[in-house]
């Protein structure tokens, strides 16, 4: 046998071999890298893959994708895959809470390394599960949970360790970004936005996750989790969605130099140690980095105290992209695995979660009313007696009615639903409409208007 063959099986890192959990959009994308990218990865990476096993829930199912070429890697004992003792790393792409948490901690107590892309299950016992990793000296690796393609994670895990995070603020979810992206930019309704992204497979026949804001909360928890060491759990942060917003509201927005975002936020209150958690839609302006974020893509921008203003953007979802951040952490894994470390763990201590009614901010807010003398010194009445300053006013004529649209200064989050109850009970009130916060909103800043009219109180 030649010299240089020999010299090259010798050199011939010992495969990792891999137990993949499940086999959708991701799964599927991750099997096809690991089946057709293998010596590509070992020879820029240093890392031998071998998928050990794929577990899917239905065994009859045909499957066509280049990961799908061997029937006999496929089983529906997730179980029992994960249990084999050939299998080095566990990559867990099911999703939910069960049986994913039960296979997760098997792995991580086995002394297995767990890469996952499970939002819903780092956001309820994420803490709980990185205590066992950490017990058991392995990793449990998490990029592609938040972000897709975006290195978020390891950014804030790694580079900004010593760095004191001030704000986590981004547009973390695919779905809702394309949907308000074609609301503002063709005029499109709602219920027409949301059909076309179903059409295109950018949101699910059951969207309610991703609009009502579940799928951004998770997200959330977990930055901030990462960003303050805080323990936060998914279900409990504050969060809104956008089924509410109208095509009249994405125009008004315009008119007064804003976009609608859906927005996750993660900061410190007061300088800390307290931190707000909490997702809902808000107006950014024009001229704001994440304004600028359109389609499906996503960005997530950070606000350090000494590292200043960052901004990570790229494509949030969709199999390639997701599997993509998933390979990165197996690399990782696999490497530690050999090397007998593991990733640091994320720094952990108690702190409040402020309730959202103590919150400050700016407000957007819509009225339908009656029009006829009087209503609009009612209406201003009630703002006042709750203590909620009018920074500007905007009316439009609807016939024997009118639409009313305030921006607020600066004012506490319970006083501004007071005041919204106080409006609902005057009788020339026809509907309170929208409201919406408005971020980066100063109270010394011009009111900007490209059409319509606007007044100052």
């Amino acid at each position: 046998m030649p010299a240089s063959s020999t010299s090259a099986r010798a050199e011939r890192p010992e495969a990792v071999r891999v137990a993949l959990l499940g086999h959708g959009n991701v799964g599927a994308a991750v099997a096809e890298l690991l089946t057709t990218r293998t010596e590509e990865i070992a020879a820029r990476a240093g890392v031998q893959f071998e998928l050990a096993g794929i577990a899917v829930r239905d065994l009859r199912r045909r499957r066509e994708a280049p990961g799908a070429a061997d029937p006999a890697l496929y089983t529906d004992d997730a179980k029992g895959l994960v249990e084999r003792t050939d299998v080095d790393v566990v990559v867990e792409l099911i999703g939910g809470l069960d049986p994913a948490r039960t296979l997760v901690e098997a792995a991580l107590r086995a002394g297995k390394p767990v890469v996952t892309a499970n939002k819903m299950l780092l956001a309820q016992a994420g803490v709980e599960l990185s205590e066992v990793a950490s017990a058991n000296g392995v990793d449990l690796l998490y990029e592609a949970a938040v972000g897709g393609a975006i290195p978020v994670i390891r950014p804030l895990r790694e580079s900004l360790a010593g760095e004191r995070v001030l704000r986590v603020m981004g547009i973390v979810n695919g779905t809702t970004n394309y949907i308000l992206t074609r609301m503002t930019d063709d005029g499109m309704d709602y219920a027409e936005a949301l059909a076309e992204a179903q059409e295109l497979g950018l949101a699910e026949r059951d969207p309610s996750s991703d609009v009502s804001g579940a799928d951004a909360a998770a997200k959330a928890a977990i930055l901030a989790g990462l960003a303050f060491g805080s323990d936060v759990l998914g279900t409990t942060v504050a969060r809104e969605g956008i089924t509410g917003i109208r095509s009249l509201d994405v125009e008004h927005a315009a008119r007064l130099g804003y976009v609608i975002k859906l927005l996750a936020i993660a900061e410190l209150v007061d300088d800390g140690p307290d931190v707000s958690v909490r997702v809902h839609p808000a107006m950014v302006p024009a001229d704001h980095p994440l304004a600028s974020v359109r389609g499906a893509f996503n960005a997530v921008f950070v606000e350090g105290e000494s590292a200043g203003e960052l901004m990570l953007y790229g494509r949030g979802a969709g199999g390639a992209p997701t599997a993509s951040a998933v390979l990165g952490d197996l690399i990782d894994a696999a490497r530690n695995l050999r090397a007998g470390a593991h990733a640091p763990a994320p720094r952990r201590h108690q702190a409040a979660v402020r309730p959202v009614d103590d919150l400050r901010s700016a407000f957007y807010i819509s009225l339908d009313v009656v029009d006829r003398p009087g209503v609009l010194a009612s209406v201003a009445t009630a703002f006042g007696t709750h203590g909620v300053s009018i920074r500007a006013m905007e009316q439009d004529g609807l016939g024997t009615a009118a639409r009313l649209v305030f921006l607020t200064h600066s004012a506490r989050e319970g006083d501004v639903r007071a005041t919204l109850d106080a409006l609902a009970a005057i009788d020339t009130v026809v509907r309170v409409g929208s409201v919406l916060r408005v971020i980066g909103a100063d109270d010394g800043a011009p009111m900007r208007v490209a059409g319509g009219h606007a007044r100052r109180r």
